[in-house]
């Protein structure tokens, strides 16, 4: 099956199916998104959404953030992944953008990156997220999924390249929703260790599956 034909599957189904997707992070505003985005990095949804209230109670705006020292933010987030670093980049980012941008959040990729524990990837989010924006974030979900699906070539090794191609075929006001479409997947179906191939709705288009099949061991547990 050619490339383009995959692309042409997964957009169907999705725009069919789940023409809404959007993130799991709960938010109310730019700044809320921007911080719980930066907790998530290597940790759960589920477990940022229940430390951002507290947080976000204690330090509703960025100037509430920037005057706080790393040692008062941890205590908020302690049970998050890497508490010490994301407490001294919540500080940092506080700061930054009160200093630098007015506080409020830059809409530009390049501009995010200037704010400290914000890479590509979270950039990318809040591009898309807040701003809708063609920005494609790439995560380990959407990196795996995509390479599975046969979205990108082999040699796609790093992020930025599988976000390159992705860019290349899926159409500029469908990318925002795309970047969800593929990370729901990834957390719900096809999971790292042992893909749900049996209840996945694109294995008629999937190289991975296409591949392997019949030997994809089927686990009981999956099956609807």
């Amino acid at each position: 099956m050619r490339k383009t034909e995959r692309y042409q599957h997964l957009i169907e189904y999705f725009t069919t199916n789940f023409p809404e997707a959007e993130t799991e992070l709960h938010y109310t505003n730019a700044y809320e998104l921007l911080v719980a985005v930066v907790l998530s990095a290597q940790c759960t949804d589920k477990r940022v959404n229940m430390v951002t209230p507290d947080l976000l109670k204690q330090f509703p705006t960025p100037e509430h953030l920037a005057a706080a020292s790393s040692d008062e933010i941890f205590p908020y987030i302690k049970s998050i992944s890497y508490p010490n670093n994301k407490a001294k980049h919540l500080s940092g980012l506080g700061k930054k953008l009160v200093s630098d941008f007015n506080s409020e959040v830059p809409s530009s990729i390049e501009d995010l990156q200037k704010l400290p524990g914000v890479g590509r990837k979270t950039a990318n989010v809040i591009a898309s997220v807040i701003y809708n924006l063609p920005a494609m974030a790439v995560d380990t979900h959407v990196f795996r999924v995509s390479k599975r699906l046969g979205l990108v070539s082999a040699k796609a090794k790093t992020p930025l390249e599988v976000e390159n191609e992705l860019m290349k075929y899926i159409p500029l006001e469908l990318v925002p929703k795309a970047h969800h479409w593929l990370i729901l997947h990834g957390r719900y179906i096809c999971v790292a260790r042992r893909p749900k191939c049996e209840i996945c709705p694109l294995t008629h288009f999937c190289a991975f599956y296409q591949k392997n099949w019949p030997n994809i061991p089927d686990d009981p547990e999956n099956r609807l």
